[in-house]
């Protein structure tokens, strides 16, 4: 298999400092490296002359299954130039994706998030009731760019039958 591990998702956000602020301050993840990218490299890379990328780099602190290779596993990039147009982020559209956060007590940690302003797509958690997360919780959240955070709980004991 010619992949060996994953490096890193990233997102295209509109404000790095706000980004940096709900991702870090809302949210907790550990800002890891911050970055500009301006270099000759870059804008070959990405297709876009003369870019210039404001980059935030996060982890979990405590990630059970360690730390990513990267030493983060978020990347957030936003576009100083070439400046992009948001485009419409509902989950069923094409292209478009979602970051999935596990939790371990989601009814407070959606009560924490919803009493700091974070936008709910429902009133409250829902009870997963099919498919190999039955008993646990599940919700969709949306960050500053309306990209799609779902926080997860899993049942307890979590012991998927469709694993070798």
């Amino acid at each position: 298999m010619p992949f060996i591990s994953y490096f890193h998702l990233s997102f295209t956000v509109s404000d790095i400092e706000q980004s940096v602020h709900f991702y870090r301050d809302v949210l907790g993840l550990k800002l890891v490296h911050r970055m500009v990218h301006d270099q000759a490299y870059t804008s070959t890379q990405i297709g876009f002359a003369n870019a210039l990328l404001k980059v935030a780099l996060f982890t979990l602190a405590d990630m059970p299954q360690g730390q990513a290779p990267s030493g983060h596993f978020l990347e957030l990039i936003e576009y100083v130039n070439p400046r992009g147009e948001p485009v419409e982020t509902a989950t069923n559209r094409p292209g478009v994706a979602h970051l999935a956060l596990q939790v371990d007590d989601i009814h407070a940690e959606f009560e924490r998030l919803k009493a700091l302003g974070v936008r709910a797509k429902s009133d409250a958690p829902v009870k997963v009731t099919h498919g190999r997360h039955t008993g646990g919780w599940t919700c969709y959240m949306l960050d500053p760019d309306h990209i799609t955070l779902e926080m997860v709980q899993l049942p307890v004991p979590f012991e998927p039958d469709d694993l070798p």
